[in-house]
């Protein structure tokens, strides 16, 4: 009988005997809707293989397979933020599939570059703010326009964004921080931004969605996630911060030891695509395709007219920096209530 292709985590702790060549053991770090429409698309092209997939976030992946080392559960890893897939591939947890990336656009494959092969580009995605204008406006506090903003005493209990520690999201806000201000100014600010947190969450999508249904006034995260968000008529804008922001690559990983690796390969391939991540904003994903053949969707963020920095993927996707800024994080800023 043909399986879901969403199975529950206590799916993928299952011993590794009975496992089958056409079963493919997926963890999708890239929003829900997303992730069941690749599993649906490259199940529908290969009716005979079965994608068992969870969705976890980049942070939980990496613990995941950290812990798996030399006995892995998981054959692939698609989706979410790129400095943990590079992590992993650091720590040798990853391995090349050999796939073709000469279609892929130059930041994707400097991601392949800079990991020898184990971490491929998939999209490309700004950070920014988002605020919902009909709460500022009926507490008649003026939107912000940068970082800095965040720190006025007007936002107190008006803002959430994620815990860098589960987060990909709330980790690139932190890379990014570092890089602006350098990593004791970065400290202060995010300590000082803090005091105006009413929530830090699990996922870095949440804050947006909490902002779009009024739940909170301002939320930090991806640009593509509030465009989504937006173009269903929610009260959301968008902000592009002055000072500047850093922006993530989206990457898949084979996961090395992988009980089924050409199912794995078959995956990245297929995620490659030009045809299949043009088909993204079905799900309402709007970020940068990495596939230069691929279609942008027109409500995706222009990433050349935002004030990018540039961002060091090589240096903020080692786990020596990983870890030190997250040890800081939580000595310096911490999460007050911590989500289980």
């Amino acid at each position: 009988m043909k399986k879901l292709g969403i199975v529950s985590s206590l799916a993928l702790l299952l011993p590794a005997t009975g496992a089958i060549a056409d079963e493919i053991s997926l963890v999708c770090s890239a929003e829900p809707e997303w992730c069941e429409l690749m599993v649906a698309a490259f199940e529908a092209e290969n009716p005979d293989t079965d994608v068992l997939m969870v969705r976890k976030s980049t942070g939980e992946t990496l613990a995941q397979v950290r812990a798996e080392a030399g006995n892995p559960k998981i054959d692939v890893w698609w989706g979410g933020t790129g400095d943990p897939h590079l992590i992993a591939a650091e720590e040798g947890l990853t391995e090349s599939s050999g796939v073709d990336t000469s279609e892929l656009l130059g930041w994707a494959q400097n991601m392949a570059k800079i990991s020898e092969g184990r971490a491929i580009g998939i999209y490309a995605g700004a950070l920014g703010i988002a605020y919902n204008s009909d709460i500022l406006s009926k507490k008649g506090i003026e939107p912000p326009q940068c970082w800095a903003d965040l720190e006025d005493s007007r936002f107190a209990g008006e803002i959430q964004v994620a815990n860098p520690n589960s987060s990909g999201t709330a980790y690139t806000e932190l890379a990014t921080f570092a890089q602006l201000f350098g990593e004791d100014d970065a400290m202060i600010k995010l300590a000082s931004i803090g005091k105006n947190i009413n929530t830090y969450t699990k996922s870095g999508s949440a804050p947006s969605r909490a902002a779009a249904r009024g739940e909170t006034g301002v939320s930090i995260g991806f640009m593509h996630d509030m465009v989504n968000l937006a173009s269903q008529g929610f009260p959301l804008k968008i902000v592009a911060p002055c000072e500047g922001t850093g922006y993530e690559v989206g990457a898949v990983s084979m996961i090395k030891g992988a009980r089924n690796p050409e199912g794995a390969k078959q995956w990245i391939e297929f995620a490659l695509r030009a045809d299949i991540q043009s088909r993204a904003p079905e799900s309402g994903s709007f970020q940068v395709p990495s596939n230069s053949n691929a279609e942008v969707a027109p409500e995706s963020p222009t990433l050349a007219s935002i004030k990018l920095i540039d961002y060091d993927f090589a240096t903020y996707g080692s786990s020596e920096t990983r870890a030190r800024l997250l040890a800081r994080w939580d000595a310096e800023v911490g999460d007050p209530n911590p989500q289980q």
